[in-house]
């Protein structure tokens, strides 16, 4: 399996995930982008997200490459952003990937996050510029023409410039406050403001696979917190709805959050990886191996499950090998 890292993720930023499906079976292997984690580079700068996939998918297919691993299917884990580079992974070689987990994917352009861009480069307007400001600005789900305009060229001429504003990702994503300590202490965490090449990049990206949700083949598993602040839980239900997938699943957890597997309490993050290793062990074996369509589908649901309430659940290159047996994962 391959864990697809956040943008703002270091390189221990999922610091449970390889040791948890390693010791379910699995052969877990993941890597830093330029600029995160161990690697060098400037931080948490993104000059071309087609560099991040590139890198990504050509690591990651000389490790499924290698001997041992040939015979074993390939499952990719995204969380947030790296949900968006494994549904990227995937696009750029429809065939090559047998699923994928994808938790609280960043695919969609959410309303808010475009009103706050316009509303941003409007006051950079009102600040550089004499005059009202220009036109009107829209409130579409894709920001206005004048908006894209105006920051093209701002990257051009100031590209690590850390000034879009956002959220406070560990306050409005992690719940557990001792998790969210914790996540603040590790140093290798992007904690400063997106810099606006990066910003750019990640807008242009969820507008591009928002306009591709309907070519998307692959198996897949998406869960969300029905509390998300970060990514709206709108975003997965539009990838489950427009996706051509035969097999996918979605999964709403109530009361939960963005960090699904970092930031919850105990018990919560037990279950959310109860039900990713149940998924996944569903579709193990070897390559090759047909398996029937919608698997996943439970009841009425059509294969959309609703989760728990809160609380209720009990109580740079590396890999995470456990015995490798029941498949390769990649992220």
């Amino acid at each position: 399996m391959v864990i697809v890292r956040c943008v703002f993720d270091g390189g221990d930023g999922i610091p449970g995930c390889g040791t948890r499906l390693a010791s379910a079976g699995y052969a877990v292997y993941g890597m830093d982008y330029e600029g995160h984690g161990r690697s060098m580079g400037a931080r948490c700068y993104i000059k071309k997200i087609d560099d991040v996939v590139t890198d990504c998918d050509r690591f990651f297919k000389s490790i499924s490459e290698e001997e041992g691993n040939r015979e074993k299917r390939r499952f990719l884990y995204g969380e947030s952003m790296g949900g968006a580079v494994s549904l990227l992974l995937h696009l750029k070689d429809p065939a090559y990937w047998d699923g994928a987990v994808l938790v609280a994917p960043m695919c969609k352009v959410s309303p808010s996050a475009v009103i706050l861009f316009n509303l941003y480069v409007l006051l950079l307007l009102l600040l550089l510029f004499e005059g009202d400001g220009g036109e009107q600005i829209s409130e579409n789900v894709k920001p206005h023409p004048l908006v894209i305009a105006v920051l093209t060229m701002m990257e051009e001429i100031i590209p690590k410039w850390k000034v879009v504003p956002l959220k406070d990702l560990y306050d409005n994503g992690f719940k557990d406050p001792i998790k969210r300590q914790q996540i603040r202490a590790n140093t290798l965490v992007y904690k400063d403001k997106p810099r606006l090449k990066t910003a750019l990049e990640l807008l242009r990206t969820s507008i591009q696979i928002e306009e591709s949700l309907s070519k998307v083949t692959l198996p897949f598993y998406v869960l969300h917190g029905e509390a998300d602040t970060v990514t709206d839980p709108e975003v997965s239900r539009a990838l489950y709805e427009r996706a051509s997938s035969k097999d996918k699943t979605m999964k709403l957890y109530p009361g939960m959050w963005h960090a699904l597997t970092t930031g919850e309490p105990d018990g919560n993050i037990d279950a959310v990886y109860a039900d990713i290793v149940a998924w996944l062990c569903e579709r193990d074996g070897p390559r090759g191996q047909q398996l029937p369509p919608n698997v996943s589908e439970e009841g009425d649901y059509g294969g959309f499950r609703p989760g728990p309430a809160p609380d209720e659940a009990a109580g740079a290159g590396s890999g995470h090998r456990g015995n490798g047996k029941r498949g390769l994962s990649a992220g």
